[in-house]
């Protein structure tokens, strides 16, 4: 390829025959020794990750939304509205925001649970082909319905791998409110402490870049799912579903989780069909309706938005997602993406871990 040939500098002498060439290799190589420490402070750090999820998951959750919010904070300072009343206004819209859709899905979402148990058998006449799965999942929802007159909590069930977010809900809030409040406190200190100018001025443009390219991810990929959650609210109640409200949140939660979300959200839109409408063709419209809203936007819209800004490798994302949904559950999974893109940035930023910024490139 022609950028990658060399070619010789008119200001340079020739090169004489017989005489040594200096190759330029790059960024110099890491030591076995340094390669060995990295390695074993990453084991420690997802160690702690993992035992100590109550507290690190809040800790991150509040990191990412405070990269989020740092705009519209720094354009509320612009109207001389004070850091302490602009973070607390910023953390009541979005968690107010947060426990109104809450609230709001919590009936519809009761009330398809309770019909689970009724709407089974009538589910396995009609797939008669799948009815050793529906067996068993119908002595698990017996077991969790307690003989099946008991209201089933499918939402606890479900949510049962988040117990960590749910504990930590208030932990958050104090922390980005802090973040919110100190602003660049922590990045003038770190600038301050560092000896050298250009280790200040690495510090400063990490951070920036950091800022800048999460921040538009976050908000074009909340912008959009929001746009997807409309426009699948609009169809399921053109469609007759029902509960446009509660597909309409599902279908916003979901496409937080990029490739894994989606596909669980067309069986779910699969499932929720069978179960409202008594022929196939009905019931399979509003997953193949999903899938082509997720289609639009996941094929066409937001890659012509991100696509010159975030090339992460598809085959990362998906283990990305596998291991933090693991280790965190679905707030896990959330946030795979966003910290590998912040980590995609540093590695770009820092010489030494050019190699690995190029390693996660798509």
């Amino acid at each position: 390829m022609q950028d990658q040939t060399t070619s010789l500098s008119a200001d340079k002498p020739a090169v004489q025959p017989g005489a040594p060439v200096e190759l330029d290799e790059g960024p110099s190589s890491v030591s076995p020794q340094t390669a060995i420490q990295a390695c074993l402070l990453l084991l420690a750090s997802l160690t702690i990750a993992y035992v100590a999820a109550d507290i690190i998951l809040p800790l991150v959750l509040a990191f990412v939304l405070k990269l989020l919010f740092q705009p519209v904070m720094r354009q509320l300072e612009r109207f001389r509205l004070p850091r302490s009343i602009a973070a607390l206004l910023m953390i009541f819209v979005f968690f107010g925001l947060f426990v109104g859709l809450g609230a709001a899905v919590a009936g519809p979402a009761t009330e398809w649970a309770t019909r689970l148990p009724d709407a089974l058998p009538r589910l396995q006449e009609r797939l008669s082909f799948l009815n050793q799965p529906i067996q068993t999942f119908q002595s698990f929802m017996q077991q969790i319905g307690a003989g099946g007159g008991a209201n089933v909590d499918i939402l606890g069930a479900a949510f049962r791998g988040t117990q960590h977010f749910a504990s930590g809900f208030f932990e958050t809030i104090l922390i980005l409110y802090f973040l919110l409040v100190s602003g660049d406190t922590f990045l003038r200190r770190m600038v301050e402490i560092l000896p050298r100018f250009s280790d200040k001025r690495q510090v400063v443009t990490l951070s920036q870049q950091i800022e800048e390219n999460i921040s538009i991810y976050l908000a074009t990929i909340t912008v959009m799912n929001a746009l997807v959650g409309l426009a699948t609210a609009l169809t399921m109640w053109a469609t007759g579903l029902g509960d446009p409200v509660l597909w309409g949140v599902v279908a916003f939660a979901l496409n937080f989780v990029p490739i894994m979300g989606p596909f669980f959200g067309v069986a779910l839109f699969a499932f929720a069909g069978l179960l409202q409408f008594d022929t196939i063709l009905a019931a399979s419209l509003p997953a193949g309706l999903y899938l082509v809203i997720h289609l639009i936007e996941g094929e066409i819209v937001t890659p012509m938005l991100l696509a010159k800004r975030f090339t992460l490798n598809p085959v990362l994302i998906i283990l990305a997602l596998i291991f933090w949904f693991w280790l965190w559950g679905a707030p896990g999974a959330i946030l795979a993406v966003p910290m590998l893109a912040i980590l995609k940035i540093i590695c770009d930023g820092v010489g030494p871990l050019n190699n690995i910024g190029r390693f996660l490139e798509a």
